[in-house]
């Protein structure tokens, strides 16, 4: 049951950083140009919870940022053959198109949100904690 609740959150995050990315201009510009990549690696935290649902939420939060950073950081290589990749719309999508530091703080606040939403979702309605953070 845990696993259908991530998969969901994925394709309900997917669906909002697409949507931030399509309807920027109706969103005030602070959110338009920081919303989409905060929401990629909350999607990627999501990810990683719904792949390791036993492991902790600290687990998940550092192989997010390992990973969000990797894929920051692999912009800076530019080989044709990434490139051919990068200029398809899930090659931009996944892989982005050129290295930014600001985005390593985009996604570090998505990952962070994306725990923060996860860990209160873990709590029962008399506000009992479930599990900790590192079970």
């Amino acid at each position: 049951m845990k696993r259908i609740k991530y998969f969901i959150t994925i394709f309900i995050v997917m669906l909002l950083g697409l949507a931030s990315r399509k309807y920027g201009q109706f969103l005030p510009n602070f959110i338009a140009e920081n919303a989409g990549d905060a929401l990629w690696a909350m999607m990627v935290y999501f990810g990683f919870r719904f792949l390791l649902a036993r492991k902790s939420i600290l687990t998940a939060i550092g192989l997010s940022l390992v990973f969000s950073f990797a894929i920051e950081f692999s912009q800076l290589y530019q080989a044709d053959w990434i490139n051919q990749i990068r200029g398809t719309v899930l090659g931009a999508l996944v892989l982005g198109k050129g290295f930014l530091v600001v985005d390593l703080y985009r996604y570090t606040v998505g990952i962070l949100i994306g725990s923060f939403l996860d860990k209160m979702a873990l709590f029962d309605r008399e506000g009992k904690e479930r599990r900790s953070w590192v079970e």
